[in-house]
């Protein structure tokens, strides 16, 4: 991945913001030059195209997709892919819990019914977890398997 693409995606976490409008993208990647300015903006474009970023309600904001936050997530970061009322789901969440708390780890929970592509995408295979940006589990997690991986991640 590309410098400034990886700095576009890593400023929804620095200025914790769900979405950010083009003017902030040039203000904290590309600067004031002409060529920096065009080069964020075909940058936004291209991520934009790829799904990483994806144009939001509002006049030149933009948010950064599932995709394009897995793109710059920690090594350490769990995800959890799940819907409500899923028993594999809590079972998985159990299991990943007290891993979180040994290793460091940080877990986010997502819905899949609250996001149309990623309902599409994993609809019949919750839950699915990923470690960093790879998959690493879906309907069941070996919580053995999750444990080796983060103990990789300690050395």
């Amino acid at each position: 991945m590309e410098a400034m693409d990886r700095r576009i995606l890593e400023l929804f976490d620095q200025l914790e913001r769900d979405s950010i409008d083009l003017h902030t993208f040039l203000e904290f990647v590309g600067g004031n030059p002409s060529a920096a300015r065009e080069a964020v903006l075909d940058a936004v474009s291209e991520m934009v195209n790829q799904g990483l970023l994806r144009e939001s309600a509002r006049s030149d904001f933009y948010e950064r997709t599932e995709d394009g936050r897995l793109e710059v997530v920690s090594p350490r970061a769990i995800t959890l892919y799940m819907r409500e009322g899923c028993h594999l789901c809590e079972e998985a969440k159990a299991a990943i819990l007290p891993l979180v708390s040994e290793f460091g780890a940080t877990l986010r929970e997502v819905d899949i019914d609250d996001e149309p592509v990623l309902h599409d995408r994993y609809t019949n295979d919750v839950p699915v977890i990923f470690l960093g940006s790879k998959m690493v589990a879906q309907h069941r997690l070996d919580p053995a398997q999750l444990r080796r991986r983060l103990q990789l991640l300690k050395k």
